[in-house]
């Protein structure tokens, strides 16, 4: 397997998986193209002979000098169980931490219970909320009107 820096031009390729890769659900609109133009020295992409198998998406967070952010992270459902995302994040790991960042966050829904449960066992904490769904804590409203979520951090 191949990790690489994301190019812009990797849109084109992962935009059109996403829906698929994530059983229908139409997200690919979560990410738009201006992550791969805007923040692809800190994105990466996992090739195998060939084939975009996964992707991870974060940037240095522009106001806090010791954090960074993970936005979007995907693995091909045929290579899942693979160790790509875990690869994926200690790339990311990596290079936060030649930037001097010590704190990484990211968020998900608190009924994406496989992402939960990844999460903390990749050393990621749950942050204190203001409210409880699905036995989680989480921060209302944070994406919005009704759309609650799971926050994250990580000490690396």
């Amino acid at each position: 397997m191949r990790i690489r820096h994301a190019a812009s031009g990797d849109y084109y390729e992962i935009s059109p998986l996403l829906d698929r890769w994530w059983g229908g659900r139409p997200i690919s609109g979560l990410l738009p193209k201006l992550f791969f133009d805007h923040f692809n020295d800190t994105s990466f992409v996992a090739e195998e002979d060939g084939v975009t198998v996964g992707f991870l998406i974060g940037f240095l967070s522009q106001s806090s000098r010791d954090e960074a952010y993970i936005h979007f992270v995907g693995v091909h459902p045929d290579y899942r169980k693979r160790r790509i995302g875990r690869t994926l994040y200690e790339r990311f790991f990596d290079e936060m931490k030649r930037h001097g960042r010590t704190i990484v966050r990211c968020i998900t829904s608190p009924v994406n219970r496989t992402s939960i449960a990844y999460h903390t066992a990749m050393g990621f904490q749950i942050v204190r909320g203001d409210g409880i769904a699905d036995g989680v804590s989480v921060h209302s409203n944070y994406d919005g009107p009704g759309q609650d979520r799971v926050l994250f951090a990580k000490r690396i």
